[in-house]
């Protein structure tokens, strides 16, 4: 499954709304909208038009991953997923690995210690360790994967992988495939640093 950055963000504030406002759901394309540009618990922010907002709903129609309630005697349409836990999808998560994806949709990599903290209007964790416990079982079946630890962190960041790497690689300048080749990029000019220094000083010593 390989989601676009306004499908992901779609299928993420479905999953939430259906969660912390049920009341409220399924949503309006209006209720959508304001939901995939919410300031809060939104990484990035968008700033996203219902016309762009209704588009990936219709790509999301085609792939079978939401439904469309068409409103009767003038009520307004309403969009409901069937991306996991539902009869129609082959996804099926416990309600503490739902929570999970559902933050990593709307918010990129995190590590567990954020996901713990974000996560409770949508899931009880105990402790760090139910969060890894769920995210091990999501590694597992490989619709997440631990990315390596940043320098100064204590932490590794966990990434969904329903996205589209190709886009995701061309169009956003902090990937984790950068991320990994601007490391590489950097041990080398500090490894030919050493060696200039190396030759500097062979050359002085030699009279050079």
């Amino acid at each position: 499954m390989q989601l676009s950055a306004n499908q992901q963000r779609v299928i993420g504030c479905l999953l939430e709304k259906q969660s912390t406002t049920p009341e409220h759901y399924p949503l309006s394309l209006n209720a959508l909208t304001n939901a995939c540009n919410q300031k809060s618990n939104r990484d990035p922010v968008l700033s996203l038009s219902e016309s762009e907002v209704q588009s990936a709903l219709d790509e999301l129609v085609s792939l079978r991953l939401v439904t469309l309630d068409e409103g009767l005697s003038g009520r307004v349409n309403k969009y409901d997923h069937r991306f996991c836990n539902t009869e129609f999808s082959n996804l099926q998560f416990s309600s503490q690995q739902r929570a999970i994806i559902c933050l990593l949709l709307l918010r990129g990599a995190q590590t567990p210690g954020e996901l713990r903290t974000r996560s409770s209007r949508l899931a009880e964790f105990n402790n760090v360790s139910e969060v890894e416990t769920a995210l091990d079982g999501l590694a597992n079946d490989d619709y997440v994967i631990k990315l390596d630890r940043e320098p100064g962190k204590r932490e590794s960041r966990y990434m969904h992988l329903f996205a589209d790497l190709t886009i995701e690689a061309t169009s956003q300048p902090t990937t984790a495939v950068e991320e990994i080749k601007n490391d590489e990029i950097n041990e080398l000019l500090a490894e030919i640093e050493e060696l200039k220094a190396e030759l500097s000083r062979i050359k002085a010593h030699l009279g050079l």
